[in-house]
């Protein structure tokens, strides 16, 4: 009969964890734990003075930092695997779970299910041919190096993709091994396991590769279990139930998706909210029932894109209102300022407003606050970049204008290109700044790139490649042909920026001119 070693993957809940492994190794099953060494001492002192003296739970040796995207995740799965594989010489199958993850079948149906049919469990999709990624970086996960993480260190992971994505540092996939895709969640053979660590043990090249590709636990495992175990022993499937919203997050179960979560064809689900404690209870419960006989009809994920897909004014879960159009509209003007100086470019936004009257906007997709309450799609960054258009459609109607100004870092190019590609009218100007070196350093050390204590000889080895970036940005504005473009430069005098103000913003000579004329404008 099949034994199941369980890997654990957790950092938070000692107590809910120390319940989930009691129950899992009463039914004869093991559990290996790896909590993230960033979690609190004392939580994962509790977890060993509860569990150590159960010879079915042992600890991974070594405890990774953990975090998202980065290959701290797999490193971790690999010390839980090494772990259980050394202390539990009966199992017979490793399951992958999260501290979030509840059973949704019973110990007696899910060893039955094992026995059946002696294959592999895990989502394993063609990276480049599948549609796995629905948005973001595809690519570019593997054929650029990762060294910060997305989500805390957003200015240096992007600031680093950006210089490699410019000069062109791009590396190539290990030629021998055929790049997979799929859910971190898997069930694999005791075999299927030692073949991996054997290979992980050998491929010192695909290791180094790996540990700088961003987000792979959605791809290691995922491409080497197909490179040591035959097709046909392989199921491309998770045996975890999960589904995802539109944004990319993980949809969460509450007390009232009982039955729903029963009908699945699978063994766990995630992710259970912390707070869904009659769910747990229930679920917790069923593990170590008999005889449970399960209907599975399977429909929870068609049925969460229905209702999702349906409507809030007279049906379920519409689109929301700001979604409905995705047009600045035809009879608008946008107008938007590109200047690397946000300073200097709120200077002659004032000026603009003061003398023209024009609704303005500064960079409300670099800086949070500064606009009110617009349903919710104004509170973060992301859901601004996420609609846009929306966003600026909103504005308009807002400030009941058809024509608005707004700011844009000339890095942001997709949104440049994105509303040049609207009905609306539109016109862009760039305001052409000099960039002394004492400003690049304070700009590198604004990203960054450089601190307070960076040696001299690497701040000037950082320069050329800062100032050929800023370069760059501008160069592709310029070839990009886009509608009613003008540019208005630092060197120029204030009569020849007039000329470029006055088409822009539609307005005549002698306004423009003393707006070009402000004092101090270039003045950083």
């Amino acid at each position: 009969m099949a034994k199941i070693a369980f890997i654990m993957l957790t950092h938070k809940d000692p107590k809910g964890l120390i319940e989930q492994a009691r129950r899992l190794t009463e039914q004869g099953d093991f559990v290996a734990i790896h909590y993230d060494a960033r979690a609190k001492a004392s939580d994962y002192a509790l977890l060993q003075d509860e569990l150590g003296s159960n010879p079915r739970v042992t600890f991974a040796r070594r405890r990774h930092k953990c975090g998202w995207g980065e290959w701290s995740l797999v490193a971790a799965s690999l010390e839980a695997v090494r772990a259980a594989v050394e202390a539990f010489p009966e199992a017979t199958h490793f399951y992958m779970l999260s501290g979030d993850c509840m059973q949704i079948k019973t110990a007696e149906f899910a060893h039955a299910f094992l026995d059946a049919d002696p294959v592999d469990y895990i989502e394993c999709f063609d990276f480049f041919g599948s549609d796995w990624i629905k948005t973001g970086f595809k690519e570019e996960r593997l054929i650029y190096r990762h060294f910060f993480n997305e989500r805390t260190q957003k200015r240096l992971f992007y600031t680093s993709y950006n210089l490699q994505k410019r000069f062109g540092f791009t590396r190539e996939v290990p030629a021998d091994v055929e790049m997979k895709i799929g859910s971190q969640w898997w069930c694999l053979r005791r075999a299927t396991i030692e073949k991996v660590l054997a290979f992980c043990d050998t491929r010192r090249d695909v290791m180094r590769f790996f540990r700088t590709t961003w987000i792979p636990d959605e791809t290691f495992f995922q491409t080497i279990v197909p490179h040591v175990v035959p097709e046909a022993e392989i199921r491309s499937r998770t045996l975890t139930f999960l589904m995802f919203t539109d944004y990319g997050m993980p949809v969460t179960f509450y007390n009232d998706h009982y039955d729903l979560l029963l009908s699945q064809d699978s063994l766990f689900a995630r992710k259970v909210s912390a707070d869904a404690s009659e769910l747990k209870q229930r679920l917790g419960a069923l593990w170590g029932q008999k005889g449970v006989q399960f209907s599975i009809s399977n429909e929870g994920r068609s049925l969460f894109k229905f209702l999702t897909g349906r409507g809030r004014i007279g049906r379920r879960f519409a689109p929301r209102f700001w979604e409905v159009d995705t047009s600045l509209g035809r009879e608008n003007t946008l107008l938007i300022v590109v200047c690397k100086k946000w300073h200097v470019a709120k200077r002659l936004v004032a000026q603009v407003r003061q003398r023209t009257g024009i609704e303005a906007v500064e960079y409300l997709f670099n800086e949070t606050g500064g606009l009110p309450y617009l349903g919710g799609i104004e509170g973060t960054l992301e859901k601004r970049h996420r609609h846009r258009r929306a966003l600026v459609k909103m504005l308009f109607d807002l400030h009941r204008t058809d024509k608005l100004l707004i700011c844009i870092d000339p890095s942001d190019f997709d949104l440049l290109q994105d509303f040049c590609a609207d009905k609306a009218r539109v016109r862009v100007l760039e305001i052409a700044c000099d960039f002394s070196d004492d400003y690049l350093v304070g700009h590198a050390r604004r990203v960054g790139l450089a601190g307070e204590s960076t040696p001299q000889e690497v701040i000037d080895r950082l320069l050329p490649t800062i100032r050929a970036d800023m370069r760059f940005e501008s160069d592709r504005m310029h070839d990009a042909d886009l509608p009613g473009f003008a540019v208005i430069r630092q060197a120029a005098t204030p009569e020849e920026n007039a000329r470029a103000l006055a088409a822009f913003l539609g307005c005549d000579r002698a306004t423009a001119r003393d707006i070009a004329g402000t004092d101090h404008l270039f003045v950083d």
